[in-house]
């Protein structure tokens, strides 16, 4: 199936072609630039998404009214005002035939409801409100309703910024907004879409709807509550895991414990018990290793692997002890990375990272895009995934907009956030599982297997681009398949193996990319791992004597914080 792009460019609009393109291409969807001519000479059967801006949209609808024949081609139309006030009026009067309708100012600050009447283009965003933080003032269209059958689809009290139209059969979407530029980097830490709701959201809602067949979807949306810190006994500072247990059975949500491996055998019997009877609700993952201040934020690689496979020892040893199943996935103590830390952790056979930083902790840190936080998971660092976690306060806006870009649903919450009983959290989580999307509460090993985006293009071929070291993929129809795989890779040389269940798989590299392919037959579900050879630990053999001693009373000292001083100040 061919889902046609086309980009109807007047002679100076080529910056917005480019920029447009550069969104396009984060859902694997090509832009074809070409004139109003060029679409009006065009021929065949195939109907063509059309961008545009109401300037060029204005020209090829009085080209349309002398000749509406080509009007047949077009599937759809995606138009923006792109600094140019007048024309965008004019062309929403022509639409709405509403000779007063108008744009108006609206204030940067102003809350925008997206509708909960179309779900089918709003998806995770349905029936959201977003109170906007940008630094600009907007602009919003009012029209009298009564005199089109528009569909107000972003609006901020009378005045809408994204609307659904028709001009004869094929709908027209109208955005007052400019187009982001998503080659620009992140502005702070992560991205918020409260900053550039107009700029991104219209755009990201057309592309999904109007190239649902062929544009990357995630196979699902993975979900994760992840606890940073706690060890595991009945209460940890205002953490109580039967609580917990008894509020993700009511409120339907999976929780991960990011566990620190130095702690691997001071745990409460009772509590494991409470982790053995729900696995299905609770699971572990790797949080550091000593937990010391910006541990991962070292660039000695050997260091860098003793740790992680120190890490990777005592969590098996967890395991062995409690029979509690572990995720190879690292959280970073409070965030701290390094890109040396990536490459460690991928050659020490973890799947992936999640965390809430994505700018490492170098001197001279890489450049992280916009288009690079859209990604499923940021790959800048030695190609290993770092998927993306929020906490609460950052408004559900943000999660319902990383879900619509196929990323994973990851909450962040620690110990104190539990101060209220967990009523807070409860609250969030509620709302979270609301939103228009099918959420699949699982654990960090699930959200990494299954955290890839996927689409097939071609009868009996699955095209797969992969981005943790594992990915499980099912075969849902009545029909054998090949499963085509890419993954970003610029060392090759560094693969030791890539495996599927029935033994090596052959695989090349080209363009910075490795690439295989598997078949499955109909029903049928496979994981494939990529493993990479060890790095040497450079003499590091461990921490002396007066390390292991810090690292025992930064534990005991922060076990006596959350769980006395902590709780002292909230009772105040």
């Amino acid at each position: 199936m061919n889902e046609k792009a086309s980009f109807l460019a007047g002679p100076s609009e080529s910056a917005a072609a480019a920029r447009l393109g550069k969104i396009l291409a984060i859902f694997g969807v090509s832009l074809t630039p070409m004139t109003v001519r060029d679409f009006l000479s065009s021929a065949g059967d195939e109907k063509t998404r059309l961008f545009c801006t109401a300037t060029t949209f204005l020209e090829l609808l009085a080209a349309l009214e002398k000749n509406p024949e080509p009007a047949e081609l077009m599937h759809s139309a995606f138009v923006f005002a792109n600094d140019d006030p007048f024309s965008f009026q004019q062309l929403a009067r022509t639409l709405t035939n509403d000779g007063s309708a108008s744009l108006v100012p609206v204030s940067a600050k102003a809350e925008w409801s997206v509708t909960g009447g179309w779900p089918e283009i709003c998806r995770s965003l349905s029936g959201v409100l977003v109170t906007a933080a940008g630094d600009a003032t907007e602009t919003g269209l009012v029209f009298d309703e009564a005199k089109s059958h528009a569909a107000k689809i972003i609006t901020s009290g009378k005045a809408t910024g994204f609307a659904k139209l028709a001009y004869r059969s094929a709908p027209v979407f109208l955005s007052t907004g400019a187009l982001i530029d998503v080659a620009a980097p992140l502005a702070g830490r992560v991205f918020d879409i409260r900053k550039h709701f107009l700029s991104a959201a219209p755009v990201v809602l057309y592309v999904k709807w109007a190239f649902a067949a062929t544009a990357w979807q995630p196979p699902e949306t993975c979900a994760c509550l992840v606890i940073d810190d706690p060890l595991l006994r009945p209460r940890y500072g205002f953490l109580n895991f039967e609580e917990l247990s008894q509020l993700m059975a009511r409120v339907n949500f999976s929780s991960n414990i990011a566990f620190i491996p130095w702690n691997w055998k001071r745990n409460s019997p009772k509590t494991v018990r409470l982790f053995r009877e729900h696995p299905e609700r609770f699971s572990l993952s790797i949080h550091g290793c000593d937990h010391t201040g910006g541990s991962f934020g070292s660039r000695h690689r050997g260091e860098l692997a003793w740790k992680s496979r120190k890490a990777l020892e005592r969590m098996a040893r967890l395991q062995a002890r409690t029979g509690l199943p572990y995720d190879p996935v690292m959280v970073f103590p409070q965030g701290v990375f390094s890109e040396a830390a990536m490459a460690a952790l991928k050659h020490c056979r973890f799947t992936g990272t999640v965390n809430s930083e994505v700018i490492s902790a170098d001197p001279a840190p890489r450049t992280i895009t916009i288009a690079d936080f859209w990604d499923v998971a940021v790959m800048n660092y030695s190609d290993f995934p770092i998927f993306t976690r929020r906490y609460p306060w950052v408004g559900l806006e943000n999660f319902a907009f990383d879900i619509l870009l196929g990323k994973p649903c990851i909450v962040c919450v620690h110990h104190n956030d539990c101060h209220d009983h967990c009523r807070h959290v409860a609250e969030f989580m509620e709302r979270l599982t609301r939103l228009n999307a099918p959420l699949r509460w699982t654990n960090l090993t699930e959200v990494v297997r299954r955290g890839f985006r996927q689409r097939e293009r071609s009868p009996g071929v699955v095209e797969v681009e992969m981005y943790g070291s594992e990915a499980r993929v099912e075969n849902r129809s009545t029909e054998d398949k090949i499963f085509r795989f890419t993954k970003r890779e610029s060392a090759p040389q560094e693969i030791l193996e890539i495996r599927a269940a029935a033994g090596p798989v052959k695989w090349t590299a080209a363009d910075q990319r490795v690439t295989f392919e598997i078949e499955l037959q109909a029903g049928e579900r496979q994981s494939v791992t990529v493993a990479f050879r060890e790095i040497d630990l450079e003499g590091f053999t461990g921490g002396k004597f007066a390390y292991k001693l810090k690292v025992a009373a930064r534990r005991y000292l922060c076990e006596f914080r959350d769980n006395y001083v902590m709780g002292k100040s909230f009772s105040k």
